[in-house]
């Protein structure tokens, strides 16, 4: 209680009323705003971390579920940054926490990290979580839906991930009218089109005409100039 608290009270007087107002309207957001930037938020968590050395996983997750139920975006993305700062201390049975989080965060801002970050991380030491994943990919929720694809981001922008799962997913999801699907979708074929551009050129091939343009813009970011105007040709083609 007092690590939430103490976060709360540092980072209001962190905030200035000119950036609440502006990131609120920013992020669409229905939470109240102190105006704290993210270095800011970011730097308290991890000051008072080294000030808790032996935190306890339950001492965290009090501190995440008192700061996450302050109808206060600053504290909710202290509690993200807790999560990830010691995400060690997470067990696999916490992924369905997370996954409450995911469905009340409500903004990109909060969800990516919750997905990529924290949720990535536990099913990448805990393989057998990707079934939580799979039925995250059909979920209603649309922000379910795009953690389903952003929690295998890390090892994929490594050049050791899943690309299988991350395929099926995508592919289920091509036709998929949700701003925030078709540019997660992109923005992963991206980064891994960074390390293995064959990959995402076979995988967008046949499906040139399918994805939508910002899907297929964000995907071919950063493939080789060759590449990319042969996929351009594919998809002028299909029409």
């Amino acid at each position: 209680m007092s690590l939430a608290h103490d976060l709360e009270d540092i980072l209001r007087d962190l905030g200035t009323p000119e950036r609440a107002e502006q990131e609120k309207r920013y992020l669409k957001s229905s939470l109240e705003h102190f105006g704290t930037t993210v270095p800011l938020i970011r730097g308290t968590v991890r000051r008072l971390l080294r000030e808790a050395p032996d935190l306890t996983r339950a001492e965290l997750l009090r501190a995440v579920t008192t700061l996450w139920a302050r109808p206060v975006h600053e504290c909710r993305a202290a509690a993200v940054e807790l999560l990830v700062d010691r995400g060690d201390l997470l067990a696999a049975e916490d992924l369905p926490l997370v996954e409450g989080l995911l469905r009340s965060a409500k903004t990109w801002a909060l969800v990516d990290p919750l997905a990529a970050n924290v949720a990535g991380d536990l099913v990448e030491r805990f393989p057998a979580l990707g079934t939580t994943l799979d039925r995250w990919s059909v979920d209603d929720d649309f922000w379910l839906r795009r953690a389903s694809m952003l929690a295998l981001l890390r090892p994929l922008r490594r050049g050791d991930g899943d690309f299988e799962r991350f395929g099926r997913y995508a592919e289920a999801m091509l036709d998929d009218r949700e701003f925030f699907i078709r540019k997660a979708i992109g923005w992963i074929l991206r980064e891994v089109g960074k390390r293995s551009p064959d990959v995402v050129t076979a995988w967008l091939l046949p499906r040139a005409s399918r994805a939508s343009g910002l899907t297929f813009r964000e995907g071919t970011r950063a493939l080789p100039a060759a590449q990319r105007a042969r996929l351009e040709r594919a998809r002028a083609k299909s029409g």
